[in-house]
């Protein structure tokens, strides 16, 4: 009997992501259920984006949640490596598979070829835009030429145009795709680079993976690597889109409507299995219909019958509340543990102790000057609300502003003092405001203060994840 293998492959481009913890964690519990294998690989070909740092923080927050898997980058394993950037020669070889079974193609097609057809085909309306196979019947001879001219290439699948692609889904049924309307898809860049369709075929069926578990968002994908595994001559695995997370109005769940980073709920005292308890909720019910529950006893229930494919609402309030039974759960010894591991730990102390040194006379006066270090939420004084909105500026150019901020610190893998205030300085300059309008707004805006220590420093202390959140509430408190 064939082992259950399943994988998720998350990209190192940005915070680790609530979504990327519900996918990991309904195929963790498919694989433990059947006594298979979890695998994490890191789809980090995306070389403007991917970084080292983000990377490290999806491992250590998918180890705060208790995820733990069978093979991976830190950990190793017989099908690595674990990297897709370093399975380069890999894909190169399986491109070239492709090729010489006709299955794939090299488009020659400069940029300013492409951006050109696809205006034409703006202007004409095309219901179905795409690259129009150009390349796709060049004879050898041509091909032959271009190579020894040293043209730069990208390998697209030679998609069928007629019939039909079925793709056998264990939550839908069979899904039909009309192959004249599936693009003939890069699978190869020109830097040697592969896109995710060949990178995930290749790398799931070298290593095993028996079931792709993933979000409903791949669904159109899949004709594609469909096709891919037929041109290869190889077993699909088993397919299973999950129903993707939505914000409360049924948008796909994202940071402008829902805090989404791990650390944000790590750093705002959420328990791990709280939040593993309230992610299994998300599409999937126990049995006996109720709410809290152990990851152990998800393992023992689960089937995936008993996923309900409308659209799960992340609710942090719900989120929020369970988490509350959490925390009831533990006994007072339990609780002061966490507080001092968590929140009043040596680390934090010794970070905001030299910020404050010279402005408290006894040790009493510590607890008024430091409660905004520790705060989710800040609320706004009087003299604070009028200091938000300098003088000579509106609600409107504050929050425009601080939305620019906002783009900037969601950018950063954590906010540093000497980095932050450089990028508060080039803002500044940016958009022509005087220091003191500038610099005034954002302190207000992430400490509810109007007084404090050195700004890069306190944002540094406060950490990205209350930052942001504080620059939200400034922006909400701006609007209304």
């Amino acid at each position: 009997m064939t082992t259950v293998k399943v994988r998720i492959a998350p990209s190192p481009t940005g915070d680790p992501h609530v979504g990327t913890a519900y996918i990991a964690l309904f195929n963790y519990v498919f694989a433990k259920k059947h006594g298979g294998k979890f695998i994490l690989r890191i789809e980090d070909t995306d070389r403007t984006r991917s970084r080292p740092e983000w990377e490290q923080m999806i491992i250590d927050a998918m180890k705060w949640l208790g995820l733990t898997w069978d093979e991976g980058p830190d950990v190793g394993g017989p099908h690595g490596p674990y990297r897709q950037s370093e399975r380069g020669a890999i894909y190169a070889e399986h491109a070239q598979m492709l090729i010489d079974r006709g299955g794939a193609y090299r488009c020659f097609c400069t940029e300013e070829r492409l951006t050109a057809l696809r205006e034409e085909q703006r202007k004409a309306k095309v219901a179905m835009p795409g690259y129009d196979g150009h390349c796709r019947h060049l004879s050898p001879d041509e091909i032959k030429a271009k190579l020894a001219e040293k043209l730069p290439y990208v390998v697209r699948l030679a998609m069928p145009k007629e019939g039909t692609t079925k793709v056998n889904d264990r939550l839908r049924g069979e899904v039909q795709f009309e192959n004249a309307q599936v693009d003939d898809q890069v699978l190869l860049k020109s830097d040697g680079m592969p896109t995710y369709h060949l990178a995930n075929v290749v790398d799931d069926h070298l290593m095993g993976i028996t079931h792709v578990i993933r979000a409903e968002e791949w669904i159109t994908s899949t004709p594609k690597h469909v096709q891919l595994y037929q041109a290869f001559g190889w077993t699909q695995p088993e397919w299973i889109h999950m129903p993707l997370l939505r914000n409360q109005d049924k948008s796909k769940i994202s940071k402008r409507k829902n805090p989404v980073s791990l650390n944000y709920y790590r750093e705002s005292g959420f328990s791990p299995a709280a939040m593993l308890n309230y992610l299994g909720m998300m599409g999937w019910t126990m049995p006996d219909g109720r709410e809290k529950f152990t990851v152990a006893e998800m393992i023992d229930n689960f089937s995936f019958e008993r996923i309900s494919l409308g659209g799960p609402v992340f609710d942090v309030q719900k989120l929020t509340w369970l988490n509350g039974l959490y925390i009831r759960d533990h006994t007072a010894d339990e609780l002061a543990t966490d507080l001092l591991t968590n929140m009043f730990n040596e680390k934090n102390l010794k970070a905001i102790t030299p910020l404050i040194r010279e402005r408290i006379d006894k040790l009493e006066d510590f607890v008024n000057h430091v409660g905004y270090f520790f705060a989710g939420d800040v609320s706004y004084s009087p003299e604070a609300l009028q200091a938000l909105v300098p003088k000579d500026k509106t609600n409107k150019d504050v929050s425009g502003m601080l939305a620019e901020l906002l783009e900037i610190i969601d950018s950063l893998p954590r906010v540093e003092a000497a980095d932050i205030d450089a990028r508060l300085k080039a803002l500044c300059e940016k958009l022509t405001w005087k220091p003191k309008e500038f610099f005034m707004p954002v302190r207000v805006a992430v400490t509810g203060r109007t007084a404090t220590p050195p700004l890069g420093e306190t944002m540094a202390v406060i950490g990205k994840e209350r930052c942001r959140r504080r620059i939200r509430g400034a922006i909400a408190a701006l609007k209304s």
